[in-house]
């Protein structure tokens, strides 16, 4: 039984081994929106960013700190000072005049980087739409600013003045 078994297993890497093997090319194109599209079949005229058949993607997986003084990482906001009124003094991250810059698109880091986390969230935790909320502050008084998140991006903006 173990020798059937084992002509079978020889004759199907066998057959395996000589079958043709398909190769595909991949280019990257632009859209109609100008966002990078990576597709099997050639680019139409204009719009071809990259031909990986003539030009191929080089990668380095090596693991290396960066020389001194050369990392691209986004540093946060200086922490500004809220007063509060009938309440001690909060330290916030971000710049709430900051705030009426944020746009449908952005994820949650890029609007914690930019404005601080939110004063009052609802949903996430598992769900997909989440909302913050954030009161007026030093920088955006008067205005009550929510955003809507869908799964992570930001899907609404309201602003509200508030006296």
């Amino acid at each position: 039984m173990t020798r059937i078994r084992l002509i079978g297993l020889a004759l199907a890497l066998g057959v395996s081994s000589s079958l043709p093997v398909a190769h595909a090319q991949v280019f990257k194109c632009l859209d109609e929106r100008k966002q990078p599209v990576y597709q099997d079949k050639p680019c139409a005229a204009g719009t071809e960013v990259r031909n990986f058949e003539t030009d191929p993607a080089t990668v380095s997986v090596i693991p290396m700190r960066p020389p001194p003084g050369t990392t691209s990482r986004i540093v946060a906001p200086p922490r500004v000072k809220t007063p509060t009124p009938g309440k001690p003094d909060k330290v916030r991250l971000g710049d709430p005049g900051e705030r009426r810059y944020i746009h449908l698109g952005m994820n949650e880091g890029e609007v914690i980087a930019r404005i601080g986390p939110a004063d009052i969230t609802s949903g996430g935790k598992g769900r997909k739409l989440s909302r913050w909320t954030y009161m007026p502050a030093l920088g955006d008084a008067q205005t009550i600013t929510t955003v809507v998140f869908d799964y992570g991006k930001v899907i609404e903006v309201e602003r509200k003045v508030v006296k």
